[in-house]
């Protein structure tokens, strides 16, 4: 009922739109290539949408400049929900604060928040010869060896990278940070030795972990992983308040009407909750999350705030 009424108000109060919303496809755009995590957990939900919304959901993959080609093309689109954005918010928050990636967007300015899909966290991971089996031992490394470990991240700019200096930050150590081309290179290296450790999400370091050449150390999430529910978190291991996942979530364009949001919002919290989908997703490495526009609003500000404190101490720029 709430839906029918929320897409008669929409048609009463949006006299243009000659039928109520949504009366065609509707465009969902993924800013990273297809069979990453983006990718896969925007499929995951579009098949559903399209069941309660009645419309197909079409995926887009727009990738490039780190998802801000994709993201860059929803920020330019009417807002009329039929052009959105599932995107990797950490990315998003970052790009905005770090003045080197800014995008010709601002991203409070061109994006409300829809809901949250998903939460992958990651982990601290080092390769099995550094001769460390507790994180209180590659902290005693570290910082009698300062600046000669090194750290392997997705890239520069990435949340694997951030989460590296929010992580030296907070365990006052000093690391060298190596930057590779994604995720697949960072975990090769680290199996291989040339890296120390890494910060990496658990299902890209999934392979890593079965072939008994890693030890994982912490997962860096408020709470532990499910698929790695015997690895502590930082926060238990003293960096307190220490919280970092990679999430992914829905937004539309600003400006799109309210109850578009709404509904949309209220699609994805009911599939959030569906046993397929927490199943589908949780075979990724990833947590169901939901929310209401409000929330999803709240934690982004929450990421950019975050990341621009990291990235200001860090003087990234």
């Amino acid at each position: 009922m709430a839906s029918l009424a929320g897409a008669t108000g929409l048609a009463l109060a949006h006299p243009a739109l000659a039928e109520p919303w949504p009366a065609k496809p509707i465009r969902v755009v993924a800013p990273y290539p297809p069979g990453g995590a983006t990718d896969i957990t925007a499929r995951i939900y579009g098949r559903h949408l399209q069941q309660s919304l009645g419309q197909p959901i079409v995926i887009e993959n727009r990738a490039g400049a780190g998802g801000e080609l994709g993201a860059e093309f929803v920020a330019r689109a009417a807002p009329d929900g039929y052009t959105l954005l599932f995107g990797a918010i950490g990315s998003l928050a970052i790009h905005a604060v770090i003045p080197s990636q800014r995008p010709p967007y601002a991203l409070f300015a061109a994006f409300v928040g829809v809901s949250m899909g998903s939460s992958v966290p990651l982990a601290v991971a080092v390769r099995d010869t550094l001769g460390v089996s507790s994180l209180e031992e590659l902290l005693a490394m570290a910082r009698a060896r300062p600046g000669s470990l090194t750290y392997g991240s997705a890239g520069n700019g990435s949340t694997q990278h951030l989460t590296g200096e929010h992580f030296k930050q907070r365990a006052k150590v000093d690391l060298l940070h190596v930057p590779y081309r994604g995720s697949g290179p960072a975990v090769n290296d680290l199996l291989g030795g040339q890296i120390d450790l890494a910060f990496e999400t658990l299902p890209a370091l999934s392979p890593a972990i079965l072939s008994g050449r890693i030890r994982l150390l912490a997962v860096t999430s408020a709470v532990r992983a499910a698929m790695m529910p015997e690895t502590p978190t930082l926060d238990e291991l003293g960096l307190k308040g220490f919280d970092v996942s990679t999430l992914y979530g829905l937004l539309a364009p600003r400006g799109t009407p309210e109850a578009i949001v709404e509904r949309l919002s209220h699609a994805m919290q009911e599939i959030a909750r569906m046993p397929e989908v927490r199943t589908q997703l949780a075979s990724q490495g990833a947590e169901a999350v939901a929310s209401t526009p409000a929330e999803t609003d709240a934690l982004v500000r929450r990421e950019v705030n975050k990341w621009s404190e990291v990235a200001s101490s860090a003087k990234l720029d």
